[in-house]
């Protein structure tokens, strides 16, 4: 993902309050308390929360517990690289900003936040379909973002996004697949958050509780760019915030299937990935339905509780992919996360949370204070494993006898 220099936007000057607020950030598990703070409860809870009792998420932390690195020493490590290559594009490092949907209302304007840090680092962020900042505004801003869909089994009306993401210049078009039934978020109902927001003492509360984010993030959205809409959900603006209509916008999708992606495959001229996969027989079909890669995911836990760890599927998905690129998300927080799943033979890794967090604490200054600690964790990690750059990574740097992984077939 190699742009000219006048396209990638210059990081702007952190607030004092920015300065501030990442001071005391020194892991990217730093920024899930900081922003509890910050956030009212269900806001913060709507991105922190997953589905029923949290056993995913919970298995996305636990399987990195299972493998261990086996290192080699005085090899010389002068002169370590993080550049990669996926799907023919060239990257400075291997992950990127996953797929988050309202990220322009835990951040002021999230969404551009996340796409402009993202490319200042030479890194892919995914626009969400449920992201409340038109695509055409985050493509021109930040280029190299790939868009991410939730289609139904409308193949026409898949087909009118397809002719729309093309027309904004974003070359790499992500089919969501695990998200056609909408999931049992007890937790979202706990902390009281509710799509369509409804104006009502409770939100006038957590306004006066969290006047930091209610001010700064809130009321400058309205103030500035007025009810915010779904404005990515499909062809059309979709339907605003505080609607009813929010709700029919991303339901209905039950009907979605295979038959869709060969529509899209057939239209789309870009590289193509379909996200939320597990199981490696569907690893397959991606593979026939002439996808470019795939995203291993269990959508962080928020979708079916009880989901396997994608980690725990790498293995035995890659059995089935071809020349598709193996990419994975759900639960990673450090370097040395995302140096295991690719020592496994994932391409690529993608980051979801804390980016949010990151983006509500401090805007872009916290977005890029977030890639900077992935970096430097990287670097430093690759080192210690007496590596040069990420193409040596393999099964050979890691210890296994503990990892509990889907049995080959």
């Amino acid at each position: 993902m190699m742009h000219s220099l006048s396209t990638i936007p210059a990081a702007p000057q952190p607030s004092y309050w920015a300065t501030r607020r990442l001071r005391r950030i020194f892991a990217l598990e730093d920024l899930e308390g900081a922003a509890r703070h910050l956030l009212p409860p269900p806001m913060f809870g709507y991105v922190a929360g997953a589905a029923e009792t949290n056993a995913s998420l919970a298995d996305n932390r636990r399987v990195f517990d299972e493998i261990q690195f086996l290192p080699r020493m005085l090899v010389g490590v002068a002169g370590r690289s993080l550049d990669c290559e996926v799907m023919g594009q060239h990257h400075a490092m291997p992950f990127g900003i996953a797929p988050m949907g309202v990220s322009a209302l835990t951040g002021y304007r999230g969404d551009l936040s996340l796409a402009r840090a993202a490319a200042r680092a030479g890194i892919p962020m995914i626009i969400s379909a449920a992201s409340l900042i038109r695509l055409e505004e985050i493509a021109a801003a930040a280029p190299g973002v790939w868009y991410q869909a939730y289609l139904s089994g409308d193949q026409a009306e898949a087909l009118s996004m397809v002719d729309r993401v093309a027309q904004a210049g974003i070359e790499t078009f992500v089919i969501t697949a695990d998200s056609a039934v909408v999931p049992s978020r007890e937790n979202n109902l706990r902390t009281g958050y509710r799509t369509p927001i409804r104006p009502n003492m409770a939100l006038l509360w957590n306004g006066l509780t969290h006047p930091a984010w209610s001010i700064g993030t809130f009321l400058r959205t309205y103030l500035r760019h007025g009810n915010p809409h779904f404005e990515n959900a499909g062809p059309g603006r979709g339907a605003p915030l505080l609607s009813r209509q929010a709700v029919r916008d991303f339901s209905g999708r039950e009907s979605l299937d295979w038959d869709v992606v060969h529509a899209v495959r057939a239209r789309w001229r870009g590289r193509l990935v379909i996200k939320g996969l597990l199981h490696p027989a569907d690893v397959a079909l991606a593979r026939k339905a002439g996808a470019d890669g795939v995203i291993l995911s269990n959508h962080g836990g928020r979708q079916l509780d009880g989901a396997v760890s994608p980690m725990r599927t790498l293995p035995a998905a890659l059995r089935q992919a071809g020349s598709m690129a193996i990419m994975i998300d759900s639960g990673f927080r450090r370097g040395t996360d995302i140096l295991k799943a690719l020592g496994l033979g994932a391409s690529f890794v993608f980051v979801g949370r804390p980016f949010n967090y990151a983006s509500a604490l401090a805007g872009e200054a916290g977005v890029d204070h977030a890639i900077g600690l992935l970096r430097a964790q990287l670097m430093a990690d690759l080192g210690m494993l007496g590596l040069l750059n990420l193409r040596v990574v393999n099964r050979e740097v890691l210890f296994l006898d503990g990892f509990r992984a889907l049995p080959a077939p």
